[in-house]
This record gives structure tokens, C-alpha cells and sequence, in this order.
């Protein structure tokens, strides 16, 4: 005799999940979320409402008995005939009041399902810019992070939130096209020297009786430009990230070290540096400051006059911060070149000398470290001739 099949129950584990799922995803809406509450204040809402209501209507509705042909109440009270009639007010009155009670209960019920129907369209409504953020933000990426949600609509707190993305995706898209021009412009300047050391070497194969000593006093030129070029993109690397530790630092002392530094290349070119200034405490690298000072210094040297040229270092306190503020002679520069020079690997080629090209970045490490240390540079043109590059820094909480 066939048995039937036997009906195989699910197991308590894959019901436990499908209650956990039931119970979770529903959490993870915020429609949904919205909805019920709507729905729950509407129908907390009306409850209060029905129980005060349902008071005041039972303190108010009192019987009040008239006897006709009694002389006073009191007299009517001992009849049966009116006391059966009293009662069957009472009650008459009381089931009223219950009845009224149970319609205003399915009333409320009913109102609270069509609450929670407008809420879903309601917060659907209202949710609807959010869900076309999230569809436009999740087709942007690298590759056009020139799309923006452009939301349209009153001034609130979504648009507000569509503004400041739009702002985030627009300080993004500098950021990573600098990143791009960067690495592009890092890789064309560690080339160059490579080529030549490929260049310089294909000759010297070429030319068995060149002299060796050339050959290595050629390579040796090479080889430390790159690593002078490379230090410069590790250092720039490094102010870009931020990654230091801050420490109380007398600005005035590095620019003094700066100097006395960079004095014998002053002698050789034939240039004056003067110093002047007052204690200038800040907080920051002093690593990356002094290369900041260094840098302003080496700069003011290079690009100055050939013969008896003038280097002005100078720190002052001012009343949000302090400054350090470096100028040197030379030729007339015009204004549009001169906002160009703190720009990486761009050089004014009316300042680039033979004998001192450099990689264009010693006044872009400037002002990657003077942004690291959430102060300004300026460059300003002398209308005599030279440059004022001015560096400011916030003070030291010491002294604020």
C-alpha cells in the first residue's frame, strides 16, 4: 500500500532567517521608516484625543430626572415607576455613550491605514530628490567627475546637501586633474635627466678614447639633479599629505639658519642677504619650515641681479599671525607671470639661469607647506624690479 508523502516541515533555522529578514530589511527604508512614523504619531495622536474626549462626554452627560406631577424629587424617588425609568436612562445613555465610543474607535482605525497610505506617498515625495542623488552619484566615478546632481528645487536642507556634494565633486575634480598634471609633469622632469644619462653613455660607447673622468663628472651631474628632483617630490609628497608632527617653532630662528646657509652661495653670485625681525613663534614641521625659509632663500639668491644683488629676510608678528616675508632685486616681472610661479613645474623663463634651471618646484614646495600649516603666501612683484613673497602663518596657541 503506497504511503503518501510525508509533508516535510522548515527547519527552525531557515524560519528564524526569513523573520530576521522580514524584520531587517524593512528597517533599512527610510520611506518605510517614515511612513510608520507618521502613522504611529496620527494614531497616538487620536487615542489621547478619543480618551479625553470620551471623559469629558461621560462627566458631562449626567441624567437629570424631571417628575411631572411630583412635588420634588425627593418625593418621586421612593416611586418603583420612576426609579425604572431613571435606570433605563442610564443605561439608555450609557450605551450611547459606548456606542458612540465604538464607531469613534473604527473611525480611527480607519483614519490611521489612510494616514499611513499618505505617509508612504508623502515621504515617497519628499524622498524623491534623495533617490535621484543617490542614482547620479553612483554613476559618477573617476572618468567624469565633471557630472553634477545640479539638484532644482526650493532652498532647504536637501538642496543644501545637493549644493555641498556638487562643491565636494568640484574640489575632487581639481584635485585629482592637479594630481594628473602632477604626476604627468613628475614623470616628462625624471625623464629628462635619464635621457641624458642614456645620451651621455651612447656616446661614450661610441667614442672609445673619451676621456673617463668626463664621462663620470657628466654622470655625477646627472645623478644628482635626479635625486634633487626626486627629494623635491618626496618633500612636496609629504607637505601635501599633511603627515608631520607639529611642534613650537621660532619661524625667525630658521629664517636666520636659512641665511647663514645659503650666505656662501650669496658670496658667489655676489649677493647681500639682510636680515631683520622680531621672535615669530608658530606651530607646525620644523623640518618642513626650515626647507619653506630655505627655499624662499635659495630662491631669492638664484633669481636676482648678476652682479651686487640684495636678498631682504624679515619676520613680524601680526595681529592673527606672523609673517615671513623674503624680497631680492632683479629684473622688472610682470603680475601675470608672477602668479604663475608657485605653480608646479612652471618657471618664468625670463628667471631661469644657465647654471641654475631648477625643476620649478622650489616656490610650489613653498606654498604646499605654507597650506599644510593652514596659512598664505602671496607673490607680489617689486615695481623696482625682484619679488616679495610673503609667508603667513597662525600664531602659536602659546600666544593667542
Amino acid at each position: 500500500m503506497d504511503r503518501a508523502p510525508a509533508l516535510r516541515m522548515p527547519s527552525r533555522p531557515l524560519i528564524g532567517r526569513a523573520h530576521q529578514r522580514w524584520l531587517h530589511l524593512p528597517s533599512r527604508t527610510v520611506r518605510l521608516r517614515l511612513t510608520l512614523l507618521y502613522g504611529g504619531l496620527f494614531f497616538s495622536s487620536g487615542v489621547a484625543l478619543l480618551a479625553i474626549t470620551y471623559l469629558i462626554f461621560r462627566r458631562a452627560s449626567r441624567i437629570n430626572l424631571i417628575v411631572p406631577y411630583g412635588p420634588t424629587h425627593r418625593a418621586a424617588a421612593g416611586d418603583a415607576a420612576t426609579e425604572r425609568r431613571y435606570a433605563e436612562l442610564v443605561r439608555h445613555s450609557t450605551d450611547a455613550l459606548h456606542h458612540g465610543l465604538l464607531r469613534s474607535v473604527i473611525v480611527l482605525a480607519i483614519m490611521t491605514v489612510v494616514s499611513i497610505v499618505l505617509g508612504w506617498l508623502i515621504a515617497g515625495r519628499v524622498l524623491r530628490p534623495l533617490r535621484a542623488m543617490t542614482a547620479t552619484t553612483r554613476q559618477i566615478s573617476e572618468h567624469n567627475l565633471n557630472k553634477r546632481l545640479a539638484l532644482a528645487g526650493p532652498h532647504d536642507e536637501i538642496k543644501d546637501l545637493a549644493d555641498t556634494i556638487d562643491g565636494l565633486l568640484a574640489r575632487l575634480e581639481a584635485h585629482v586633474a592637479e594630481q594628473q598634471r602632477f604626476a604627468a609633469n613628475a614623470s616628462h622632469q625624471l625623464r629628462t635627466p635619464l635621457a641624458i644619462t642614456q645620451t651621455i653613455l651612447d656616446v661614450a660607447r661610441s667614442d672609445p678614447n673619451r676621456d673617463d673622468i668626463d664621462l663620470v663628472e657628466s654622470l655625477q651631474a646627472v645623478n644628482t639633479r635626479a635625486i634633487d628632483l626626486t627629494e623635491a617630490l618626496l618633500l612636496l609628497s609629504r607637505a601635501d599629505r599633511g603627515s608631520f608632527t607639529l611642534d613650537a617653532v621660532d619661524l625667525s630662528l630658521l629664517a636666520e639658519e636659512a641665511a647663514e646657509t645659503l650666505l656662501p652661495l650669496a658670496e658667489e653670485r655676489g649677493v647681500t642677504i639682510e636680515t631683520s625681525g622680531e621672535m615669530t613663534r608658530t606651530i607646525g614641521s620644523h623640518a618642513l619650515l626650515l626647507q619653506l625659509s630655505t627655499n624662499l632663500v635659495h630662491n631669492a639668491i638664484v633669481h636676482n641681479l648678476p652682479d651686487h644683488g640684495t636678498v631682504w629676510v624679515s619676520t613680524r608678528a601680526v595681529p592673527d599671525g606672523m609673517e615671513l616675508t623674503v624680497e631680492n632685486t632683479g629684473k622688472t616681472l610682470a603680475p601675470q607671470m608672477v602668479s604663475t610661479l608657485s605653480e608646479r613645474f612652471l618657471r618664468g623663463e625670463e628667471r631661469i639661469r644657465a647654471d641654475d634651471a631648477g625643476a620649478g618646484l622650489g616656490l610650489a614646495i613653498v606654498k604646499s607647506i605654507t597650506q599644510a600649516h593652514n596659512g598664505n603666501l602671496t607673490l607680489t612683484p617689486r615695481a623696482v624690479g625682484g619679488l616679495c613673497v610673503t609667508v603667513h602663518l597662525p600664531l602659536s596657541p602659546a600666544d593667542r
